[in-house]
This record gives structure tokens, sequence and C-alpha cells, in this order.
């Protein structure tokens, strides 16, 4: 019977969203103000990428130590560790002044907030039921993008008034207060109504994981729509300034529609297969007929190229993150239904870890596309693809998902 959502898990649902949401707002300051920075300091584009790169590879090597800290000392006292790590590297932007001390605070950030991904998705897993888990998802998925469009409608007149140092202090002053709350309002075992404690887990075999077709199918498609995403969070601004003529005044609005649209999909990815899900569709079917619906949405997304009007191309790019999210959310989804709870945080970090490879490698070839002069064409036709690309990877891997069985064995794993 499904379990009736109280009003303690809103509140950590709340807060969760919060914490995605702050954790996008900081790693996204330094899009936003790359012409200001870049004037100020005299970057190149592989300058920036570098910076870029530097979030995502230590972000990359983090995953695979995150997932299982989450899953070893617990959710609520990771996540807290987690959030104010992240906040104090955030702030630490303010008080460097070269690129090398850039590189290493956004090196700092990315590890710390390695940690949002794998906390998101076992909050799901820990404090909901499965038949809720996805629509939980969705509402977290959402998060990012709210965080997306917090930032440009907010970074960029902040900075202007303020100074951009005040832009990174801010935001990360505002995570610091969010640990507060956390610890104040979660409780200490696993289920509001459990009396399980939040405590350190039985070992999660890591290394065996790799072993699992289940694994590596969230690998596959980490890696296929990861590398879209981070492409987009890192050069959308600059895409703006660089095809439409943008200034650094009138990014914001264009962007926060871009992520508004980007919001709607990870909502309709937790909505539709819970909406299949409910009108008897087998869980196999109502995951991958999602998956597949996203994946022919994204595409036209090179279309973008073709229009000189801002606008119509933030509605297209608006609907390319729609699907991402969509897309995204049913993989978080996924992930929660084929592992045991226990083994979610180290199989989400694995597969975040491989994603932020394949991000970090699209950062390097965007920089290298536009220093050569090749622009941005490649890269978004590479974006089109790689949707379908993760889908048929999945089903070659795991041809039927299956829901993991509560309390699976630490030898359930699903080998070649």
């Amino acid at each position: 019977m499904s379990e009736r959502i109280g009003t303690r898990q809103w509140a950590i649902v709340v807060l969760a969203f919060v914490a995605i949401m702050l954790n996008y707002v900081d790693r996204q300051i330094i899009a936003l103000l790359k012409p200001m920075l870049q004037g100020e300091f005299g970057w190149t584009d592989r300058d920036y990428s570098h910076m870029a790169s530097a979030f995502q590879f230590s972000a990359a090597v983090a995953f695979l130590g995150t997932g299982w800290f989450i899953d070893r000392i617990g959710l609520r006292r990771g996540f807290a560790i987690g959030v104010a790590t992240w906040s104090i590297a955030g702030m630490a932007h303010a008080f460097v002044a070269s690129v090398g001390g850039f590189v290493a605070a956004r090196a700092a950030l990315g590890v710390a907030e390695s940690i949002g991904t794998p906390a998101q998705v076992k909050t799901a897993a820990t404090y909901f039921p499965p038949e809720k888990r996805t629509l939980m998802l969705g509402i977290g998925n959402m998060a990012a993008n709210f965080g997306a469009v917090v930032a440009p409608l907010s970074i960029p007149p902040l900075a202007l008034w303020l100074g951009w140092r005040a832009a990174f202090l801010i935001a990360g002053g505002a995570g610091l207060v969010w640990v507060v709350a956390w610890l104040a309002v979660t409780p200490r075992t696993s289920r509001t109504d459990a009396a399980v404690p939040d405590a350190p887990a039985e070992r999660v075999p890591w290394l065996s994981l790799l072993e699992d077709r289940r694994q590596w199918a969230v690998i596959a498609a980490k890696v296929f729509s990861d590398q879209c995403w981070w492409f987009l969070l890192f050069f959308m601004p600059d895409l703006f300034h660089r095809v439409f003529g943008l200034s650094q005044g009138q990014l914001g609005v264009p962007i926060a529609l871009v992520y508004t649209l980007a919001a709607l999909g990870s909502l309709s990815g937790g909505i539709l297969p819970t909406w299949l899900l409910s009108r008897g569709v087998p869980m196999d079917r109502a995951r991958k007929g999602s998956m597949l619906l996203y994946a022919l949405l994204i595409l036209p997304v090179p279309l973008v190229l073709q229009t000189s009007d801002p606008w119509v191309a933030a509605l297209m790019l608006g609907m390319a993150l729609f699907a991402h999210q969509g897309f995204s959310t049913n993989v978080f989804g996924m992930t929660a239904d084929i592992f045991p709870a226990r083994m979610i945080g180290t199989a989400i970090g694995i597969g975040a870890f491989a994603g932020n490879l394949s991000g970090m490698a699209m950062i390097e070839a965007a920089g290298f596309s536009l220093d050569r002069g090749y622009g941005y064409l490649p890269l978004l036709v590479v974006c089109g693809c790689s949707y379908l690309v993760a889908l048929a990877l999945i089903q070659l891997l795991v041809p039927r998902l299956t829901l993991a069985e509560p309390g699976v064995a630490r030898e359930g794993i699903v080998r070649h």
C-alpha cells in the first residue's frame, strides 16, 4: 500500500531541493561572469576551458568516493558535510586573482559538489517508498534548473552592483545557512517512520559493481547524456554572447527561460513514468519509453545556429534541456529502481564519475573548437545524437529492468 508523505518528509524534500539549487548557483557563477572576468584578467577561451575542466575532473574523481561516503556515514551527516565544504570552496573564489587560483578554487568546488548527486538520489530512496521515488526525483532534479534560473537573474545584477567577489561570497554564505536547517530538520533515522539509525551502512562491494551489467547501463547513460549538460552549463552564456551579441546585462533572461523549460523537463520526467506505471505499463517499458521520447526531442538542437533570433534560440535550447532533464530524471529513477537502497549512492557515484569525465572532454573540445574557428556546430551535433546512443546501450546491457528487492544481499550482483 502506498505510504502517506508526512510533513517532515516534505521538509526534507524542500531542503534537498534548496541544496541542489545552491549547488548549481555556485557552479554557474563563473560561467555567468565569464565576460566580466575575462575582460579583467585577460583569459583566453582555453584558459576558461581549463578552469571548467578542473571542476569536472576533480568532481569526477571525487564521485568515486562521495557515493561510498554517503552510503557509509549516512545521509544526514554526509549531506551536511558536503554542502558546508562546497559553500566554503565557492566563497574562496572571491580571494583569488590568477588563472591558477581560479583553477584551484574550481577543483575544490568540484570535489565538494560531487556529494550533491548521490545525496539527492539517496534522499529519494531513503525517505520515500518505490512508487513515489520517481516523482520525488523529478521534483529534486528540478532544483538544478531552478538554480540555473536563479543564477542568471541574480548573479550578473549582483556583480554589477557589489562586484564579482560579493557574488561568490553571498552564494556561498547561503549554503552555510542551509547546513544549520538540514541538521535541525532531518531525523537520526533513515526513514521517518522507521527505527533504523542513519549510521554507517555495511560495506558496498565497490569493485564488484564493475562486473554488474546494471552499473554499466548507468555509466553509459551518464557518459552520453552528461556531456551535453555540462557543455551547455558552462558555454551557454558564451554562446548567447558570441553568436547573438548579447551583453553581460542581457544574458540573464534568455538563459533563465532555457532553464525554466529544463525544470519542466525534470518534472515531466518524474510524472510521465509514474503515470505510465499507474496505468499498468511494466516498469521496463515505462522507463525506457520515457527515455526514448526525450532522446527524440533533443535531436533538433543543432538547428539553434540557423536562427538569428536569440529568443527562438532560447526556446530551442530550452527544449533540448527539457529533454535532457527528463532523460536524466529517468536515469536516476532507473538506478533507484534496479539497485537496493544501500548501494544507490555508490552506483550513482560511479556513473557520475564517468559522466563528469565525458563532460570534461566535451568542455575541452569546446575550447578547441572555438579557438580553431569551428564554432558550436560540431558540439551541438554531438549533443543531438548522444541520447539515442545512451538508450541503445542501456537496452543492450539491461534488456529488462526489474525492481531490486528490499534488503538484497551484497552478493546480489548481475554479472556479465
